[in-house]
């Protein structure tokens, strides 16, 4: 098991990691019903593509002895209505400034497009992924 996943009532939820304790709490957001005073389910998804860009290029960068700490991505998720979905999800991730390599640049860029929640989302949802250098 990944999480345990209790209702709280007032469309809110706390989510549990079963490996760590973690916790994090989830509502609804205030355009459907919710107070909008945490994440809502779907901000985790723009949130879990943004995490999941970042991990997989530092994951390259940890392989190739690149340095990405310090790495920021921003994510804008935006719904669709008829039927309320996420329609789109824009990335953008700004590189800290270093002497990045225009091959450096090419394994990062590629990591990025190979994240798996990427994979993983339907093709209808538009997203689109910007990366900023310093230099």
């Amino acid at each position: 098991m990944t999480a345990e996943i209790i209702y709280q009532g007032n469309l809110r939820t706390q989510a549990t990691h079963i490996k760590s304790g973690n916790q994090l709490i989830t509502d609804a957001p205030t355009d459907n019903r919710g107070k909008g005073e945490s994440f809502s389910p779907t901000d985790m998804v723009a949130t879990a593509l943004a995490s999941c860009i970042l991990t997989i290029m530092g994951i390259k960068a940890e392989d190739k002895g690149i340095d990405i700490v310090g790495a920021k991505a921003e994510t804008t998720k935006v719904m669709a209505s008829t039927p309320r979905r996420i329609a789109r999800i824009e990335v953008k991730v700004t590189m800290p400034d270093h002497p990045y390599s225009d091959k450096e640049k090419m394994l990062l860029e590629k990591a990025a497009h190979g994240c798996p929640v990427r994979r993983s989302l339907h093709p209808d949802l538009e997203e689109v992924l910007e990366i900023i250098w310093a230099s």
